[in-house]
């Protein structure tokens, strides 16, 4: 079984290495979160193990631009971290992550997720994320968006980034990194191409105050997706 290995500590990545090779596990270890995502992108993997806070590209942001290029055949995924507040913990699992553990890290313990969600996920087709905004209804696991009970029209890409934007709402996104897990692919992508798409979101979403939504314009920067004051 082939694990990709995301995090950045050389020390502990050597001894959780050694442990996995230990156990039979085949592991490819990363230090970079956009060098671990191009592999899993490219190259099959059984597994993901994910610390969360890595320099380039962290292991949720990871998770979303591999969610969007992969679909269903998205790995299994195990996250690492010392963040271990119950709004953490929630806040991974929602974001599609199908376990979660708090360092220190217990050899038994990592040993007996990687088994466990590799098992049920061999069981069982990953389930449908449906979520309920008023006016709008995102189905992250069909990829699908309806405005009041219609399927609202979008291309590939303009679906891409919807769903990344209704998993990040309130968080402010650069350009660049929207580029970076929305095109991630696809070289020498114009920022312009960005705003392209936000601006079409706003208008067949509705994702204006009058609502329940402002899809902001954040100067030099990005965009942030919030929710407004009224209906919504």
């Amino acid at each position: 079984m082939r694990i990709a290995y995301l995090e950045d500590e050389t020390s502990l990545a050597g001894t959780v290495t050694d442990w996995l090779h230990a156990a039979g596990y085949e592991v490819e270890w990363f230090s970079s979160g956009v060098r671990c995502a191009q592999a899993v992108e490219s190259r099959r993997f059984d597994a993901c193990l994910f610390d969360w806070l890595v320099p380039d590209l962290s292991g949720i942001d990871v998770l979303a631009r591999l969610q969007i290029k992969l679909r269903q055949a998205m790995p299994p995924v195990v996250f690492t971290t010392g963040r271990d507040s119950e709004e953490d913990v929630v806040g991974v699992l929602t974001a599609g992550a199908d376990d979660y553990i708090v360092k220190p890290l217990s050899r038994p313990l990592l040993l007996a997720r990687l088994e466990a969600v590799t098992r049920r996920r061999s069981g069982a087709g990953a389930a449908t994320m449906q979520r309920d905004f008023g006016r709008l209804t995102v189905d992250h696991g069909r990829r699908l968006i309806a405005l009041e009970d219609q399927l609202v029209a979008l291309t590939d890409r303009e679906t891409d980034l919807a769903l990344y934007l209704f998993k990040n709402i309130g968080r402010a996104l650069s350009r660049e990194h929207l580029i970076q897990v929305v095109w991630s692919l696809t070289p020498d992508i114009d920022t312009r191409t960005v705003d392209v798409h936000v601006s079409a979101l706003r208008r067949k979403l509705g994702l204006i105050p009058k609502f329940g939504w402002r899809l902001t314009s954040i100067y030099g920067y990005g965009y942030r997706l919030e929710r407004a004051r009224g209906p919504g």
